[in-house]
């Protein structure tokens, strides 16, 4: 039953994680994954900080170190030369003082240099570390430059994957229904062709009909009987009448 429940809890994880993936906004996720990046660097250059904070506590202690040995040898030479003198002019009591702050100082210059010994050993082990920690971190700045030039480009691809998907949507909304109440393109575009078509079929039935041609004859004839009255009326006035070519009926109808 354990063993049943733990596949369970490790099969809603991967569900709800996928969900997850699925409906992020990649733009939210690419700011997030920028925001880790500078948080990181920031981490980095801080550790970087105290490597190179070490490795000049180091040189500032080795440097001491030096320096008190120049003054401590100094001091032993001094010590062993007042020493002499004190012994050469007779001063037992001086000449043993001296003899003893010399064998000190000469303690304490042993001490020194196993201490400046150690100290070089230090400093280029926290030099060597430095120059790495530098690097590290100049690495990683160009590392984080590059993210933030490429997060740029990225952006843009978004801002056209985005634009592609709407046009994308826009297209299949012309080829299928988007509503009950609503017709497809396509279902508009035949509609209107068929009213076209059925327009003008009629059209073409209508020009040819019998009546029709008729109807045109006796228009033309009535024309020519309109002609006639108004011939006679300019010459019961006496107007002169241009002479006009006769006119056959086939040419009254074009006329017309």
């Amino acid at each position: 039953m354990l063993q049943y429940l733990k596949k369970r809890w490790k099969y809603l994880v991967a569900k709800l994680g996928g969900s997850f993936e699925e409906n992020a906004d990649p733009k939210i996720q690419l700011e997030q994954a920028i925001a880790e990046a500078k948080d990181q660097h920031t981490r980095l250059r801080q550790q970087a900080a105290n490597v190179i904070a070490n490795q000049k506590q180091t040189e500032m202690r080795l440097n001491r170190a030096i320096e008190e040995l120049e003054r401590v040898n100094a001091n032993a030479r001094q010590a062993v030369t007042m020493a002499d003198a004190a012994q050469k002019s007779g001063e037992a009591d001086k000449a043993v003082r001296y003899t003893g702050a010399a064998e000190q100082f000469a303690n304490r210059l042993l001490t020194l240099e196993e201490e400046i010994e150690s100290l070089k050993s230090l400093h280029f082990q926290a030099s060597e570390a430095a120059d790495q920690a530098k690097d590290a971190v100049e690495q990683n700045a160009d590392l984080l430059q590059k993210k933030l030039a490429e997060k740029q480009s990225l952006l843009s691809q978004l801002d056209q994957a985005k634009m592609q998907e709407s046009v994308n949507q826009a297209m299949s909304t012309l080829s299928e229904a988007v509503g009950e109440d609503v017709p497809t393109f396509n279902e508009v575009r035949e509609k209107i062709e068929a009213r076209y078509a059925k327009a003008k079929a009629t059209a073409e039935l209508t020009e040819g009909n019998v009546e029709t041609q008729m109807l045109e004859i006796e228009k033309a004839a009535r024309n020519v009987e309109a002609q006639g009255r108004l011939d006679a009326i300019k010459a019961e006035l006496g107007i002169e009448q241009a002479p006009v070519e006769e006119l056959t009926e086939g040419d009254a109808v074009d006329a017309d």
